[in-house]
C-alpha cells in the first residue's frame, strides 16, 4: 500500500506534467514557464493589432433590485454605443441621439459616480487584459486543461505581483494551446479609489480571421458590493458589451469597380421607354431609401443582407399575399445591429433592430411588428427625399443618430396600427395574436424601468407611458402571469440571433430548446451571461486538423 506522502508526491508530479504544452506546429514540448512567455508575447502583439482596429462597442447595463422574497428584477438601465480607439479612448466617438453640453462633460465624473452613470471607457477597457502586459508584474499558476468549444485551452490563474501597478488584472485566463492566444479572461482589475470601482467581468474573444482572436463579448456582474465610502451604495447590476465592425471594407466600391468587365462597346439592348412622372417619383424615393440603407451598412449600424433578412421577408410576404396587396417597388427587410427595441421604415425597407428580434417570443409577435411597418408602406408614408442627395451623408459616423431620423408622428403611428390590425386579421397569424398581445403587455410592464432599452435611436418609440404600439391586441391576450412556466411573453436579451463581429453578418442561433424549471428562468428583456462555443476560423481549423492536437 502506498503511503500518504507517496500519493501526494505522485499527484504533484502529475500536476507538473500536465503543465507541459505541446505546440501542434512544431510538436515541441514547452514548460509552463515557456508557455507563459508565449502567452505574454502573443498578448502584447494583440494590443498592437487592436490599436489598428476600431470596432463598434455596445454596452447595455441593467441595475437590479432583490425583494424580500429574493426575486431579482431590473429597476433601471443605461446604454452606450461607441467606436473603440485604444490610442484615444472611446468617449470622443460616442453615438448619441442628442449632443450633450459642456457642463455635462465637466460634471460627469462625480455625478456619474453618485448616480451610477458608468463611463463607457470602463467597459471598453475590459477587452484588453493589460495594455502593457509584463511577465514580471504577475504571478501565474497552472489550473487545468479545458475545452471551450473547439479550442483546447490551458487555464491559468493570474495575480498581480509586488511590482504591478494599480489597475492590473487579477483573475483567470484561458489560452488556446496552438498559438497561445488568450481567448477568455475572467476577473477584475486590482485597486480602487473613492471615485472609481473596477467591476468583475468575463471577456471572450473569437477567432475571426486567420491567427487573430479579437474581443467579441464581455459580461459584467456585481452582486451587492459593499463600499466603505459613504458616497457609494451597493452595486447590483448585470451588463453586456458586444463588439462588431472589425472589417473596415464592408462596402468597397473601388474593388467592385475593378471587377467590371465590358464585353461589347455597343449597347444592343432594346430602346428603353421614358419613365412617367409617377415612375420617376418612385425611383427618386427609392434612391433616397438606398442611400440611407447603404450608409447605415457602411458605418456598421445595419447588417449586410443575409439569412435573417430572408426570414423577415417570408413573414412580410405572407402578409402581402394573404391581403392581396400590390406594392411598387418591392418591400425589403433589413436588421439594425443595435440593441434598443425599435422598428421603422426607410421608404419600402422595413428595419427591425437586433435587440427586438432577440426578445420576440414567436412568429406571430414578429408578424405584428412587421405588420405595423407594412401598414406605413401601404398607407404611403414616404421617406424624406432629401436623402436622395448623397452630400446629406457627409458627416461623422458618430453623428448618425442625430442626422438621420425615421420616426413618424402620432397620427401616422395610429394609422399604421389600424392598418396592421386589418392586415393581421386576414393573415396566417390571425389565431395566434394572443401571444403578440402578451409581448406588448410585458413591454409595457417593463418599459418604465428599462427606459434605455425601449428608447429608439432612429425610429419611433414602441412604448411611452401608458401608450404602447398595437395596444388593440391587449384585449386578445390573456393575463400576464409571472408564475406560469408555459407563458413566455418575452425572451432574455440575445435569445434569437448571433452576430459575426468581423463581417457584421447575422445568423439564427443554433441552441437546443431548454425546459424552464422555475419562473425565475423566464427573464424577459433581461441581461444574461455569455457562454459561446469557440471555434477556429476556416483557415485555422485546417491547421488544427493537420496538427497533433489531442483531446
Amino acid at each position: 500500500m502506498r503511503s500518504f506522502r507517496t500519493i501526494v508526491f505522485l499527484l504533484l508530479l502529475s500536476s507538473t506534467a500536465a503543465v507541459v504544452a505541446e505546440n501542434p506546429k512544431t510538436s515541441a514540448a514547452l514548460s509552463f514557464d515557456q508557455t507563459v512567455d508565449r502567452v505574454v508575447e502573443r498578448e502584447r502583439g494583440f494590443v498592437v493589432t487592436m490599436k489598428r482596429l476600431h470596432p463598434l462597442a455596445e454596452t447595455y447595463i441593467q441595475n437590479l433590485h432583490e425583494d424580500n422574497d429574493h426575486n431579482v428584477e431590473p429597476v433601471s438601465d443605461q446604454y452606450f454605443l461607441g467606436r473603440i480607439d485604444l490610442n484615444r479612448g472611446v468617449r470622443d466617438s460616442m453615438f448619441q441621439r442628442q449632443h450633450q453640453g459642456f457642463l455635462h462633460h465637466v460634471s460627469n465624473p462625480i455625478s456619474s459616480a453618485l448616480a451610477y452613470k458608468f463611463l463607457p471607457q470602463g467597459f471598453a477597457q475590459m477587452v484588453v487584459l493589460d495594455p502593457d502586459f509584463q511577465k514580471t508584474n504577475y504571478r501565474f499558476t497552472f489550473v487545468r486543461r479545458e475545452f471551450l468549444g473547439e479550442a483546447r485551452c490551458i487555464v491559468i490563474d493570474v495575480q498581480p505581483g509586488k511590482k504591478a501597478r494599480e489597475g492590473s488584472f487579477t483573475g483567470r485566463i484561458w489560452v488556446e494551446d496552438r498559438d497561445f492566444n488568450i481567448v477568455r479572461f475572467n476577473g477584475t482589475y486590482a485597486g480602487h479609489s473613492n471615485f472609481t470601482h473596477y467591476l468583475h467581468f468575463d471577456s471572450w474573444r473569437f477567432n475571426l480571421q486567420g491567427g487573430m482572436w479579437l474581443p467579441s463579448y464581455v459580461y459584467v456582474e456585481e452582486s451587492g458590493t459593499q463600499r466603505n465610502s459613504p458616497l457609494f451604495h451597493d452595486l447590483y447590476l448585470k451588463a453586456q458589451t458586444r463588439l462588431w465592425g472589425y472589417d473596415p471594407e464592408q462596402l468597397n466600391h473601388n474593388e467592385e469597380f475593378t471587377q467590371i468587365k465590358v464585353d461589347n462597346s455597343v449597347d444592343e439592348r432594346p430602346v428603353a421607354k421614358d419613365n412617367s412622372p409617377v415612375e420617376a417619383q418612385r425611383m427618386w424615393e427609392r434612391m433616397a431609401e438606398d442611400n440611407a440603407v447603404d450608409h447605415l451598412q457602411k458605418i456598421g449600424l445595419l447588417a449586410p443582407s443575409g439569412d435573417v433578412d430572408k426570414i423577415l421577408q417570408t413573414v412580410v410576404d405572407n402578409l402581402i399575399i394573404t391581403n392581396k396587396l400590390q406594392i411598387e417597388p418591392d418591400v425589403r427587410c433589413r436588421v439594425l445591429l443595435t440593441l434598443p427595441l425599435e422598428s421603422f421604415t426607410i421608404g419600402h425597407t422595413i428595419v427591425v433592430s437586433r435587440g427586438l428580434l432577440d426578445v420576440l417570443p414567436d412568429e406571430a409577435s414578429l408578424a405584428t411588428i412587421l405588420a405595423h411597418e407594412l401598414g406605413h408602406i401601404v398607407l404611403g408614408h414616404h421617406v424624406d427625399t432629401k436623402l436622395a442627395f448623397d452630400d446629406r451623408f457627409f458627416f461623422a459616423d458618430a453623428d448618425a443618430f442625430q442626422r438621420l431620423h425615421f420616426e413618424r408622428d402620432a397620427a401616422e403611428e395610429k394609422a399604421a396600427d389600424s392598418k396592421a390590425i386589418e392586415l393581421l386579421a386576414t393573415s396566417p397569424y390571425k389565431d395566434k395574436l394572443g401571444n403578440a398581445g402578451l409581448f406588448l403587455k410585458a413591454l409595457q410592464n417593463r418599459g418604465p424601468a428599462l427606459t434605455s432599452l425601449i428608447s429608439p435611436r432612429l425610429g419611433s418609440r414602441m412604448a411611452s407611458g401608458n401608450a404602447t404600439r398595437m395596444a388593440a391586441l391587449f384585449n386578445s391576450a390573456p393575463a400576464l402571469e409571472k408564475q406560469r412556466l408555459d407563458q413566455i411573453a418575452a425572451l432574455p436579451i440575445g435569445s434569437r440571433v448571433k452576430l459575426d463581429p468581423w463581417s457584421n453578418q447575422l445568423t439564427m442561433m443554433n441552441a437546443n430548446p431548454v425546459a424552464l424549471l422555475s419562473p425565475r428562468e423566464k427573464m424577459p428583456f433581461e441581461v444574461t451571461p455569455f457562454f459561446p462555443s469557440l471555434s477556429y476560423s476556416q483557415a485555422d481549423r485546417k491547421l488544427v486538423a493537420q496538427g497533433s492536437v489531442r483531446p
